[in-house]
């Protein structure tokens, strides 16, 4: 299944690949269901495929997600899902010409609040820190230092810059950084909007070098972080979130398209106030 956005339409997409991402979740169900009864293992290994992600106008989505995850010792790799159609990393166009961020100057930081280059705008917002720890599940769940991460989000309004027609030559919310010896890496940036047909969440690549993050090639695990209920009620009751609030309490992760099949692997800790902004932190396993 796909979701819907303010500036696209369900129909825009094949209904071959609608097929595909429902089939994909089924497998990712069957495959859980046999791990608890011992019986994975004695099975031939199911293909996963991925699906659409805010469905959208003009959109050239060249990206596909898995769903598979992978629990070796005491952590699991985060689900792969779509990078959805504005993932701004040269895999797609615009309706100007193919979106490619990781191209900028100045792409490699930590605050993405405001556009870079020749755009000059700032996304307003409920401040909020990201900080994600990236461990080997294949290393026992060694830190991953020197790993790159792409990290990208709408705004308050529940726009992508780059892509929706309001902020389309506005490039914030996009960042590059770089994991340190603990495997941690951070961002600032806001609490995005909540748009109709999908739970608050946001986008991320892996890379395993910052010279293929911001080439945009050969990542390791594309994913998406779930925000808890409570901190975004609580932040969708300010101004500036117009509209988030009825999005919200219209959608659940029993019925979001990406998070409803388990989210326990990409729920951020999410602590801090509107007052003082809040600091969202989550473990990243993946094979290193």
């Amino acid at each position: 299944m796909f979701d819907d956005h303010p500036h696209g339409l369900r129909a825009d997409w094949p209904l071959l690949q609608r097929h595909t991402d429902v089939q994909a979740r089924r497998r990712r169900l069957t495959l859980r269901l046999l791990g608890g009864l011992g019986l994975a293992g004695s099975l031939p290994l199911l293909g996963c495929g991925g699906g659409g992600d805010d469905a959208g106008t003009s959109i050239t989505d060249t990206t596909s997600g898995g769903t598979t995850t992978t629990t070796t010792g005491s952590c699991s790799t985060i689900p792969a899902e779509t990078a959805g159609p504005y993932p701004g990393d040269g895999t797609n166009s615009n309706g100007n010409g193919v979106a490619n961020a990781l191209l900028l100057s100045g792409i490699v930081r930590s605050d993405i609040r405001s556009s870079i280059g020749s755009a000059s705008g700032t996304a307003a917002g409920v401040p909020l820190t990201i900080t994600l720890t990236l461990v080997n599940t294949s290393a026992s769940c060694a830190a991953l230092a020197g790993h790159a991460v792409y990290l990208w989000h709408c705004d308050a309004s529940g726009d992508y810059s780059m892509y929706s027609s309001s902020v389309v030559h506005q490039n914030y919310l996009r960042g590059v950084q770089v994991s340190d010896a603990n495997g941690q890496l951070r961002f600032t940036t806001i609490v995005p909007g909540c748009y109709s047909g999908r739970w608050p969440h946001i986008h991320f690549e892996v890379f395993r070098t910052l010279a293929e993050a911001t080439s945009g090639s050969n990542d390791v695990r594309t994913s998406q972080l779930a925000l808890p209920q409570a901190v975004c009620q609580a932040v969708y009751a300010q101004s500036g979130y117009s509209g988030s609030a009825a999005n919200l309490a219209a959608i659940s992760l029993a019925s979001d398209n990406i998070f409803s099949d388990g989210v326990s692997l990409q729920m951020a800790t999410v602590t801090g106030s509107v007052a003082t902004g809040y600091a969202a932190t989550l473990q990243v396993g993946v094979a290193g």
